[in-house]
């Protein structure tokens, strides 16, 4: 089992699962992979979604130890799923550096939870609803399917797999937050139970795996009870959940290397479990909370007031289009830019000699500098 995070890198970056990359993951990119999975997993469609499209499951291993890992619940959070879709190429590796993990565990991956959502690009799936504040009514087909495979699974643990956005970082270093994690709390006093411990400890374990190269650069996520949201319902149910959320490297929009670190993150976390590190008191609670603290873009005015220009993601054919909006206009000092550019103006305007207000699309400066992308 070797899990030196230099390692699990390098096995990554020459073996991933190349056939899907980039921000638009899609049922139709993905239902091919499925096809050509080994006999070693067993695939079964645990329901369809509001428009009738399949939810898979992916169980694989014979271990005693059960985790549930669930991606995609957010359509346009797709970095988590080209993640296990390399998970499945390593557990299938030739050279058997992951035996161990089909040794210890079995896994049920439902690898695109909501299907018209990742279609759509949308957060939400196709009836509007936000999928993570559904776990108590259960009004939608998807949550019903998580619910259900949750029942009848009864898991020992669950990964819930999404993407953060690039707002976050950390104020008093102004890093970027890459990845960041949560073990989400099961009741209103945030108690540390003995489930939420093991997730905590867990964590702990993942965060000092990544820390040789991501010093200062993952997060802990805010532990506010919902007990709308899956993670807390899970908590709450006695089951140690974690929350894993897919952050910004820096010029990395398509999140290929980000991908590499949730592989990573994923794989350390399972070595933790098979390990007993659960058990094993980390410094959870060392790890920084994250805030919004982070723009896209920050036009820095040495005359006046600076910008903000935030990206808004919109689905433009089978590309994803970052359209640059002014997000905010003003004294900026606190905040950071993933890209600063400096200017100096009086007063700001755009090419056309209009005045430039909060909600408009900038997608240049001065004639020159090009902010949109299309990936």
């Amino acid at each position: 089992m070797n899990l030196q995070l230099e390692n699990l890198l390098d096995w990554h970056k020459s073996n991933h699962q190349k056939v899907i990359k980039g921000r638009y993951i899609n049922l139709h990119q993905i239902e091919p992979l499925i096809d050509d999975l080994s006999s070693s997993f067993k695939i079964s469609v645990l329901g369809h979604s509001v428009e009738e499209r399949p939810i898979y499951a992916i169980e694989f291993g014979q271990g005693k130890i059960k985790i549930l890992m669930w991606s995609q619940m957010h359509g346009n959070e797709s970095t988590t799923t080209k993640a296990v879709f390399d998970l499945f190429k390593a557990v299938d590796d030739a050279d058997k550096n992951f035996d161990w993990v089909s040794e210890h565990f079995t896994i049920i991956i439902i690898p695109m939870l909501n299907p018209d959502g990742a279609q759509a690009y949308t957060r939400v799936n196709a009836a509007q609803v936000d999928l993570n504040r559904d776990a108590q009514d259960l009004t939608q087909p998807e949550s019903q399917v998580l619910a259900k495979i949750f029942e009848d699974f009864k898991p020992d643990y669950c990964f819930n797999l999404h993407g953060q956005r690039t707002i976050y970082g950390f104020e008093a270093s102004g890093a970027l937050s890459v990845l960041s994690f949560l073990a989400p709390s099961g009741d209103e006093g945030r108690s540390v139970t003995l489930s939420r411990k093991r997730a905590m400890n867990i964590i702990s374990h993942i965060y000092n795996g990544l820390n040789p190269q991501l010093s200062g650069k993952i997060g802990r996520y805010d532990d506010d009870f919902n007990l709308n949201c899956t993670g807390d319902t899970f908590m709450a149910a006695g089951i140690p959940t974690i929350l894993f959320e897919a952050g910004h490297y820096p010029d990395d929009y398509e999140r290929e290397v980000t991908r590499g670190y949730v592989f990573a993150a994923i794989s350390i976390a399972l070595a933790g479990i098979a390990l007993k590190k659960e058990d094993v008191d980390g410094d959870y609670f060392k790890i920084p909370e994250h805030q919004k603290c982070f723009f896209d873009i920050i036009l820095r005015n040495s005359s006046g007031d600076d910008i903000a220009v935030q990206y808004e993601e919109v689905l433009q054919g089978n590309k994803v289009l970052f359209v640059p909006k002014v997000s905010q206009i003003g004294d900026l000092d606190r905040f950071f830019g993933h890209k600063e550019i400096a200017i100096s103006s009086a007063g700001l305007y755009d090419e056309e000699d209009k005045k430039i207000e909060v909600g408009d699309t900038l997608t240049e400066w001065n004639n020159s500098i090009d902010l949109t992308i299309t990936l």
